[in-house]
């Protein structure tokens, strides 16, 4: 099916690993130009080389985007090296401790603030002027099924996502009709955010005193996730480039779970 994101270009914030890293090579896949940011340079470099290995022009900047000094200085070292403007942006800035609430100090709550909702705003803020000036701009920010329905802990985490998803929708309302702005709402996916040394996995084994990878599949059995497994990068991305495509050209103010079933709601 054609997507019509051949010659778009695309910035990716988080892009050094897991979903970041395999929406910028699935982006590249469809012929875009693929801009990325991320504090990890090392890890943004090797994945700057695999979307070029993929046949598209990578551009990159290395910043901490939890900050505004960080997001005005990594935004403008890319936005200087894009010939054609920007077409799509993909919020994909995330971190977490599974932490129980009583263990969230203030300082906590203020990280998990400004990573996983304030880096959104801030960037976004920074390139809707571009995209403004795009006929089929499009957003698309990545959140959480914690955002749409919390567990115990995190619950920080899971109240800033649920932030950004009605973000997105004031956005798609106020943005529209030039620019479409859609949310994927991954479950648990396997990504250094869980398998990392001091990473979402080794969180969950201090909180259920088990093993890490077994602490992981218990916490997916006290989900009761449908499809008993942890989702992979490439399926989140498949998403995210489906939704900056041509094929929802009529899709906006959405909120799609890429999570193993484990939303039971409705709504």
């Amino acid at each position: 099916m054609e997507t019509g994101l051949a010659g778009k270009t695309v910035l990716i914030t988080g892009a050094a690993n897991g979903i970041g890293k395999a929406t910028a090579i699935a982006f590249a896949k469809e012929g875009a130009y693929v801009a990325m940011i991320d504090r990890d340079g090392a890890e943004l470099r090797k994945t700057a080389a695999l979307v070029e290995q993929a046949g598209a022009k990578a551009i990159i900047a290395e910043g901490d985007l939890s900050n505004l000094s960080g997001v005005e200085s990594s935004v403008d070292a890319v936005l200087a090296k894009l010939p054609h403007g920007l077409d799509i942006l993909v919020n994909n800035v995330g971190f977490a401790d599974a932490k129980p609430f009583m263990d969230l100090t203030d300082e906590h709550w203020e990280r998990t603030f400004q990573v996983n909702f304030m880096s959104a705003i801030r960037v976004t803020r920074k390139v809707l002027p571009l995209l403004r000036q795009k006929d089929k701009a499009v957003i698309i920010n990545n959140t959480s099924d914690l955002g749409r329905q919390p567990e115990g802990a995190p619950a920080d985490y899971g109240a800033l996502k649920a932030a950004l998803i009605a973000v997105t929708k004031s956005l798609a309302r106020s943005e529209a009709p030039k620019i479409r702005v859609n949310a994927v709402a991954p479950g648990p996916i396997w990504t250094p955010f869980w398998s990392k040394p001091g990473g979402f996995a080794d969180a969950l084994s201090s909180l259920h005193g088990m093993p890490p990878r077994e602490a992981v599949e218990h916490e997916m059995k006290l989900r009761q996730l449908p499809l008993e497994r942890l989702g992979e990068p490439e399926e989140v991305a498949n998403i995210i480039v489906f939704l900056a495509s041509d094929l929802t050209s009529f899709v906006t103010s959405s909120v799609w779970g890429v999570d193993g079933g484990s939303i039971r709601s409705l709504l």
